[in-house]
């Protein structure tokens, strides 16, 4: 069964661009399901007890200490697991960092699904060390923190009784909740280890394209010239790439260009027109249509605050 397949309400995901944390403990009969897939990425960090995650043809169970990251735009659904009294479990909505992906990329499981945790006995087997999992854990702290920083004073710190979901208004609060989430994605993708492990060497091949496109995402690239630096023809290399992350390499492209050209936006004065040429999009009409698409806003609207 896939998971547009499965019953239950769809539920919508948060608008693209934004970054959303909760913490959530359910009981059975917990389940998400959303036929059209999210516009951002999700990524779970479970806690206690067990859930269990569908996106497209695959499914993966989520136990003590599991990161399981779902990407973008294709059929997903989460619930707690089959004869679990509980999942308790972080999880946090957003645009992952393009240097993520070569932490992330071992852990692939196939439709845009990772899954980084230790091989044991049993499926519900320790993931990680005991330490690295308190720090993942305060990580996962900090991002809800400092998802309700404002910008002025010092950031808030964790503190019983907060809301257990927490959205980050403003650049200041994203980038800060992003860097916390970045040690947790970096700690727990270091701890475990890969889901499947020998696989041919054309995961290492992937990863240099995801590298190359990650540098320099403005570059003129294509599907021929990534094969070609790589050493592989144009349909192995789409294969392969496909089939390690989950999406074609031009949407790959896409995605890391748009997030690009969302920082240039942030950081700097260029005009809307140099920021489309500098992030690889020669159109700036074209330019300013996939952005909306992408974030809910025009790009002059983006640099201006006014985000979903």
């Amino acid at each position: 069964m896939s998971a547009a397949e499965l019953p239950g309400t769809a539920v919508p995901a948060p608008p693209p661009g934004m970054v959303v944390t909760g913490r959530y403990d359910e009981g059975p009969g917990y389940r998400v399901n959303r036929p059209e897939g999210a516009s951002s990425w999700l990524l779970t960090w479970t806690t206690d007890g067990h859930g269990l995650l569908r996106q497209g043809e695959v499914e993966t169970p989520a136990g003590p200490g599991d990161l399981v990251v779902l990407a973008p735009g294709v059929p997903h659904s989460y619930a707690v697991g089959p004869d679990a009294r509980r999942w308790r479990f972080w999880w946090t909505h957003c645009q992952v960092r393009p240097h993520w992906m070569p932490w992330l990329g071992p852990h692939a499981l196939g439709d845009g699904v990772y899954a980084a945790r230790a091989l044991g006995d049993g499926v519900y087997a320790a993931r990680a060390p005991e330490g690295t999992r308190d720090r993942i854990e305060a990580a996962f702290q900090r991002v809800l923190a400092d998802s309700r920083w404002t910008g002025t004073g010092a950031p808030p710190g964790p503190a019983p009784g907060d809301a257990p979901v927490a959205v980050a208004h403003g650049t200041a609060a994203r980038e800060l909740a992003l860097c916390a989430l970045e040690e947790a994605v970096l700690l727990a993708t270091a701890g475990g280890h890969p889901t499947a492990p020998g696989r041919d060497a054309g995961d290492e091949r992937v990863r240099r394209a995801q590298n190359l496109i990650a540098a320099d995402p403005g570059a003129p690239h294509t599907v021929r010239s990534l094969a070609g630096r790589v050493a592989l023809s144009p349909s192995r290399f789409a294969h392969l790439f496909t089939g390690r992350t989950g999406v074609p390499p031009m949407r790959a492209l896409r995605e890391a260009r748009l997030r690009h050209a969302a920082r240039l936006l942030e950081s700097t004065d260029l005009t809307v027109e140099r920021v489309a040429a500098a992030s690889g999009f020669p159109s700036p009409f074209h330019f300013s249509r996939v952005f909306r698409e992408r974030y809910g806003v025009p790009p002059g609207a983006y640099r201006s605050g006014e985000r979903p």
